[in-house]
């Protein structure tokens, strides 16, 4: 009896700043690989201990970055600003890559709807693939909530791209809480192509070996010491028989770790990183943090009265639009950026605290799982699947 061979998949995702979009298409990848996809991630970010995780295949292009949070720019792994040179490097050892795995189905993580800073090297990917005979299945991989655009002309330009290159938007949301449409204007335009698939939440976690009353964390780390700042004072000023647990990220200045590190309360505990951070949260009174998708996700699961500070730097709108939406459902607390200080925090912080989750209305956290299905059923009925030998 011949065995039907694995779909192949190239998974392209680019993160610039924090870690969450490499962290939510591992989590795709790794749901992927269990039901029997054979899964490469391209992967041209800075390298995150952990991720995208020993049980995937990874190729890593030449790391890039953000200059700085407002997206403004890129620079290589040494801080300098990337050239053409460097881009064509990139470009080519994409399209290498494409070329050695022939899949079935390329998923490209948030382009065109974010992620124009890297088009250098995905245009000529997609048209490579326009120009085949027998073309792989195209998906965007794409978060609930997008970034509104205040440039006349992206929109149609995002809605051109889609039209032109890809079968598919995978859009990983509940459309009980967020729908595409809310947050990108010209939705009817490519509504024929959007599915839905669920929040990209982590399984449910295993008990956390410890408890802490309020756990505190910044992300990546990059854009998060105010926050975290902000959090530790308050735990000086608060009862001591508070006990604290603040997570900074991997990516926080090491100047700065150590400086929180020299001067932190007795009862507060100080990581950079937790890989059991999903699990603290189940045993938490009190989750601290910004309005990212996959900590956003993990609180959910874990069912937790949790205080929102979202990122706005650079004209960003998705972590607010998020955290107002939670706020509307009583599942959050909401500190803006712009409000926020010690003061400001310890005062969220009491009134968090003197309250219950009142509502826990279920949401669909099983989006890893529903994007692999829904990716087997289109390859099951997709004509131009390339055929094997």
């Amino acid at each position: 009896m011949s065995v039907s061979p694995k779909i192949r998949v190239l998974f392209y995702v680019q993160h610039l700043l924090g870690i969450g979009h490499l962290a939510r298409a591992s989590r795709i990848a790794r749901a992927l690989v269990g039901k029997d996809f054979d899964v490469t991630m391209v992967t041209g970010g800075m390298p995150v201990p952990g991720f995208p995780g020993p049980d995937l295949k990874n190729i890593a292009l030449p790391a890039i970055a953000t200059g700085d949070s407002g997206f403004s720019g890129l620079v290589d792994a040494s801080g300098n600003i990337v050239d053409d040179a460097f881009k064509a490097e990139r470009r080519d050892k994409l399209i290498a890559a494409f070329r050695k795995i022939q899949p079935d189905i390329v998923i490209i993580e948030a382009f065109p709807f974010g992620r124009r800073q890297v088009r250098f090297e995905l245009l000529p990917l997609l048209d490579e693939i326009a120009a085949m005979e027998r073309k792989p299945l195209v998906a965007c991989s794409l978060r609930d909530i997008v970034q509104a655009r205040n440039k006349p002309g992206r929109d149609d330009e995002s809605v051109a791209l889609v039209d032109r290159y890809f079968d598919h938007v995978l859009v990983h949301g509940d459309p009980g809480f967020a729908r595409l449409e809310d947050s990108f204007p010209l939705f009817d335009m490519i509504a024929d192509k959007v599915l839905y698939t669920g929040l990209v939440a982590a399984p449910a976690p295993p008990p956390a070996t410890e408890t802490f009353d309020i756990v505190v964390s910044a992300g990546g780390g990059a854009v998060g010491i105010n926050l975290i700042r902000a959090a530790a004072e308050s735990a000086r000023h608060l009862p001591k028989s508070l006990n604290w647990c603040i997570v900074t990220g991997p990516n926080l200045p090491q100047a700065d770790f150590d400086a929180l590190a020299l001067d932190a309360p007795a009862n507060t505990n100080l990581f950079r990183f937790r890989p059991d951070f999903p699990s603290l949260l189940t045993r938490a009174r009190l989750s601290i943090s910004q309005a990212g998708y996959n900590t956003v996700c993990d609180i959910l699961r874990a069912g937790c009265q949790s205080l929102l500070i979202p990122f706005t730097a650079g004209g960003e709108t998705e972590q607010t639009e998020r955290a107002a939406r939670l706020e509307e459902r009583g599942r959050a607390f909401v500190l803006t950026e712009a409000a926020l200080s010690p003061v400001t925090m310890q005062a969220a912080i009491e009134k968090a605290l003197s309250s219950a989750v009142t509502n826990l209305q279920a949401l669909d956290l099983d989006g890893a799982n529903r994007t692999a299905d829904i990716l087997r059923a289109l390859s099951a009925t997709a004509l131009d699947k390339p055929q094997r030998v």
